[in-house]
């Protein structure tokens, strides 16, 4: 979890990448993968966030992610760290300087437009960058992951191996 540092100064260098990640989909990691290639230091920020009723506790998240991340190409430049506070205080603990938001739509544009604007009012020093998913993931999503998993279908096109396991295992089935 993310410890409080209050004379923690933000670096444009570090990047934040927040997200429930439940579960953490090959749209992500493509996000990750791009982002860390842009950075000195990426933060992946896994929030707690209970009002979307995570399948995954924070722990399963943590460790699902981390594992995936240590697959990726620069990944000793990434950290996975949990957070159960406001994004921008999030943000300032950790020292970043710059948020990082996946967009897949129009819609997710208008949703996270309206978060950076809240953001910069908050946090003016602090960055938002956008970066669109690539084609082949604009229509994954945690939900519809999970969806597909509850009722029966094959989730590997969106998630990986270790992934769909951990979620199959949940929902107290087998890998299909």
């Amino acid at each position: 979890m993310l410890h409080l540092r209050p004379e923690a100064r933000t670096d444009p260098r570090v990047g934040f990448y927040p997200g429930t990640f439940d579960p953490v989909t090959f749209g992500h990691l493509d996000i990750i993968h791009r982002a860390s290639a842009l950075f000195d230091r990426l933060l992946v920020g896994v929030a707690v966030n209970e009002g979307k009723q995570p399948l995954l506790d924070l722990e399963a998240r943590l460790s699902a992610l981390r594992h995936e991340v240590d697959k990726l190409p620069h990944g000793e430049r990434i950290e996975v760290i949990g957070f159960d506070t406001l994004l921008v205080d999030a943000v300032r603990q950790a020292g970043a300087g710059t948020v990082v938001r996946g967009l897949r739509s129009g819609g997710d544009f208008d949703y996270e437009s309206q978060l950076s604007g809240a953001l910069r009012r908050l946090a003016p020093e602090i960055e938002t960058v956008f970066l669109l998913s690539s084609e082949e993931h604009r229509s994954t999503a945690s939900r519809i992951v999970k969806e597909i998993a509850r009722l029966g279908g094959d989730i590997s096109p969106f998630v990986s191996e270790d992934v769909a396991h951990i979620v199959l295992s949940k929902l107290g089935r087998g890998p299909t």
